[in-house]
């Protein structure tokens, strides 16, 4: 199960760090924030860069989370673990969980890296043709291609969150 802990943003890097080492490993499989890559142009060249895609959280994969939670209060930058609805933690759902590995092309936990979608203007549209939102077109709500970046509508614990991902033109339609 996914679950989310909010850090002062920031802080992320350092709070997994302090999780890897005061947290037994056992009780979780991976401890990440997402990266994304975009390309930002700076003085009239594209730069590469790679940015934060949620800053102020960390996720988390658990099969323990009430002992997690008990070993989660040793690090000092933690802020809180969301979605505790009573006495239990609340995982992220399957759709969320979905989005999250498919932007990040990995359901094995390798990668914590969204990637650029490469796609090709046309005069009235753009086709995706590879990347992390190839197949996402129902969450897609705009493309900016003066400046490379695609917003994404999710459902985030609860709530509406915009993401914006970078795209790669490689190819202009007339």
């Amino acid at each position: 199960m996914y679950y989310v802990i909010q850090v002062a943003p920031g802080m992320e890097e350092k709070t997994e760090v302090l999780i890897q080492k005061r947290v037994k490993s056992g009780l979780y499989e991976r401890c990440f924030h997402p990266i994304r890559h975009v390309k930002k142009k700076f003085h009239g060249e594209w730069k590469e860069q790679y940015e934060k895609l949620l800053p102020g959280y960390v996720f988390i994969v658990s099969d323990f989370i009430q002992e997690l939670y008990l070993e989660l209060r040793k690090v000092p930058l933690l802020t809180k673990l969301l979605g505790k609805d009573g006495e239990q933690f609340a995982a992220l759902c399957e759709e969320e969980i979905n989005w999250l590995e498919r932007l990040m092309g990995s359901k094995t936990g390798e990668s914590n890296e969204v990637g650029l979608s490469q796609v090709v203007a046309e005069q009235d549209a753009v086709m995706i043709l590879s990347g992390p939102l190839k197949n996402m077109e129902g969450y897609i709500k705009k493309i900016n291609l003066h400046k490379r970046i695609a917003e994404v509508e999710v459902n985030f614990m609860n709530r509406k969150t915009t993401l914006y991902l970078g795209i790669e033109i490689v190819g202009k339609k007339e």
